[in-house]
């Protein structure tokens, strides 16, 4: 069963619903469900202050994220958006295109900010996950569904290319380059046993209820372990996806003649000779 207490004062937010879901680990709900959890400016700046304090704050260690309410998102508030995509700032073509390129950097933060927190984030869907949301998604390092789960690249029904994420890290999540030109171009829906079998996601439950008890259960497991060793993973797996298997040699290689002097090793290793689980070791924070 699903155990919820109310998150320290830094993380209030107008969008985001932020509670402590598990011992170390935070659930971070999208929270505008009378509008279908779209993506107004208001959200897209609230999740980068919202993953740079998770970032550094020492008594997390993994997040859950997922929407309130009927979905996860419709996707962007096109909206509340509109001002400034058709009328750009600029006194030119030249500085309207500068500001444009501005504007758009910025959004992309927004999600680049989940990639770059150290802390493990498990995406986990229900409903229609549209847009912006694969964007969100395809940046989290775990992505869960429930049955009812649907998604789709939307934006080229709407005269657009995806510019904060998808195109860039969705070949990536399931290394299929046609399945993905397919639903880029087609703007198809894509249901859940085709996401589950794609490798979208990773797993499929039968309800949202059944989806966050799995989230919140797979990230207190992750949390039992070295936070040293869980985090270094994660900016090594990143590191490598980017670059060639010499090079993610040595950055390991180079990361590790630090973090292998830590004490989380020995204290693993007495834990493993003693016949006791991770979750019995006293890690220090992170």
């Amino acid at each position: 069963m699903r155990t919820m207490s109310v998150a320290p004062p830094s993380y209030d937010f107008e969008t985001l619903r932020v509670s402590q879901a598990r011992d170390s680990v935070l659930h971070v709900e999208l929270n505008r469900p009378k509008k279908r959890n779209a993506m107004n400016k208001t959200l897209w700046r609230e999740m980068v202050e919202c993953f740079q304090r998770i970032a550094q704050d020492t008594d997390q260690r993994v997040v859950v994220v997922s929407g309130a309410g009927k979905m996860f998102t419709a996707g962007i508030d096109l909206l509340d958006m509109a001002g400034e995509v058709l009328q750009p700032q600029g006194d030119d073509t030249a500085r309207k295109a500068w500001h444009m390129r501005n504007t758009i950097l910025q959004y992309q933060e927004s999600f680049n900010v989940i990639e770059k927190c150290s802390k493990p984030v498990i995406a986990a869907v229900h409903g229609a996950c549209i847009g912006g949301g694969i964007d969100l998604i395809t940046a989290c390092d775990i992505r869960l569904c429930s049955r009812d789960a649907w998604f789709q690249v939307k934006e080229v029904d709407i005269g657009m290319a995806a510019d904060v994420g998808t195109l860039q890290r969705l070949p990536k999540v399931i290394g299929n380059a046609s399945l993905v030109s397919e639903l880029v171009y087609t703007a198809r829906m894509m249901m859940a046993d085709e996401a589950l079998s794609c490798g979208l996601v990773s797993r499929l439950f039968e309800d949202k209820e059944a989806m966050l008890d799995g989230a919140f259960e797979m990230a207190s497991e992750i949390a039992s372990k070295s936070p040293v060793g869980v985090q270094g993973a994660k900016m090594n797996l990143i590191y490598s996806r980017d670059h060639s298997v010499k090079d993610g040699l040595n950055y390991i290689a180079t990361w590790n003649m630090s973090m292998l002097q830590t004490d989380d090793l020995v204290k693993s290793a007495q834990a493993a000779m003693e016949k006791k689980s991770p979750k019995d070791v006293p890690y220090s924070k992170l």
